[in-house]
């Protein structure tokens, strides 16, 4: 379990707190005592992002079907010169 802490507490401990997250451990931050962020270790975060860009991506196929052309014949035609002169 993380630790709870007010925003006036979070001011004063940043340096802890972000030791704390280098090894491993998340802060909550609570104001009036409700949570309303967290200070987490920068891996968790990277895959709480990988996590949900691979919700996004399903969805996407999930309404769309799956793609007719690939990410790098968008990408050829986004910086195609003939794209420019359009």
């Amino acid at each position: 379990m993380s630790d709870a802490l007010s925003i006036r507490e979070t001011r004063t401990r940043l340096a802890k707190i972000l030791d704390k997250a280098e090894a491993g451990e998340a802060t909550v931050i609570t104001r009036n005592g409700t949570p309303v962020a967290a200070i987490v270790p920068m891996d968790e975060y990277s895959a709480l992002e990988e996590a949900a860009d691979e919700l996004l991506a399903r969805e996407a196929v999930q309404h769309l079907g799956e793609p007719t052309v690939s990410m790098a014949e968008v990408l050829a035609d986004l910086f195609s010169e003939d794209h420019d002169a359009a």
